[in-house]
């Protein structure tokens, strides 16, 4: 155990977050995303959602200042009748680092740049749309 650490953090995730370097992407997925067939890095954190997982990352996590949309959200497909209010909970999440920068990419290109990412965190999220892309900043 260490102090300071959230609970939530496996130490998996703890070293993965480490490794990654200024402008690495982490992907959190919400339970319906298909983490494993497209992460180079998988781990999983089953029993978690995405805001209690995202709160305890941007803890540790400095977000890249450099870009101009360091988070990323997957787009709801048009014509699809979802509400999102999870994304009002990122953007709280979010405030009390920075000002949110959000980005929204259409579902298929979210697909490719989640494969291209350094690793991709598994939830049990049952929020629809609930996939979330963090680009790694520097601690100055």
């Amino acid at each position: 155990m260490l102090k300071g650490i959230p609970d939530i953090l496996s130490p998996e995730l703890l070293k993965v977050l480490m490794e990654m370097g200024h402008g690495d992407e982490i992907v959190i997925a919400d339970g319906n995303f298909p983490a494993a067939s497209h992460a180079n890095r998988l781990l999983r954190c089953d029993g978690h959602g995405v805001p209690a997982l995202l709160e305890a990352v941007l803890q540790l996590f400095p977000l890249d200042t450099y870009s101009e949309q360091p988070i990323t959200l997957m787009a709801v497909v048009p014509g699809d009748q979802v509400e999102t209010p999870i994304w009002r909970t990122y953007d709280e999440l979010i405030s009390g680092h920075m000002k949110p920068a959000v980005e929204h990419m259409e579902r298929f290109a979210f697909y490719e740049r989640a494969k291209k990412a350094y690793a991709i965190v598994a939830t049990s999220e049952k929020a629809l749309y609930a996939n979330i892309i963090l680009k790694k900043g520097v601690i100055s």
